[in-house]
């Protein structure tokens, strides 16, 4: 495993929509455990594969909890529950917090690193990190979900 640097804000791959994973193999399994690793030592939620440079649909997310280190390979969101509106920020964006509006629960299909299909549900923050990241994968940045009837009560 290695660290990878976490790009910032302004580096263009950051706003490319990124491709399938279609090889679930032991590069992708590097990716994973380095971008594991990565996230850890940043202390973050969630890490999305286009934050370290790699156009590809993978994400980490760790809430600390039971579930530990949650891999979601090419994840596409299927039901949303709820609304809930909280301070979100970026490991691309060190220092920057905003008020986005998120859904309360989400359902995500997935796949694992060995290619096995799964769903997830999620709330509270699982749920807020699974769209953050899954944004990400769009080239969708979370200060684009700043709403301003939002921030203009914080």
């Amino acid at each position: 495993m290695a660290l990878r640097e976490i790009l910032k804000f302004g580096e263009d791959v950051l706003r490319k929509k990124c491709r399938e994973v279609t090889a679930f193999d032991e590069k992708l399994a590097q990716l994973l455990d380095d971008m594991a690793e990565t996230l850890k030592e940043a202390d973050g939620v969630g890490l999305a594969a286009p934050q370290v440079g790699i156009l590809r649909r993978a994400i980490v997310i760790d809430v600390h909890d039971e579930k530990g280190v949650i891999e979601l390979i090419n994840p596409v969101i299927i039901k949303t529950e709820g609304v809930q509106v909280g301070r979100e920020g970026c490991l691309s964006a060190p220092g920057e917090w905003c008020e986005v509006e998120r859904p309360q629960t989400v359902t995500v299909k997935a796949f694992d690193r060995t290619g096995k299909e799964f769903e997830l549900k999620g709330s509270d923050l699982l749920a807020r990190a699974i769209c953050h990241e899954v944004d990400h994968l769009d080239g969708i940045l979370f200060i684009d979900r700043v709403k301003q009837d939002i921030a203009k009560r914080s």
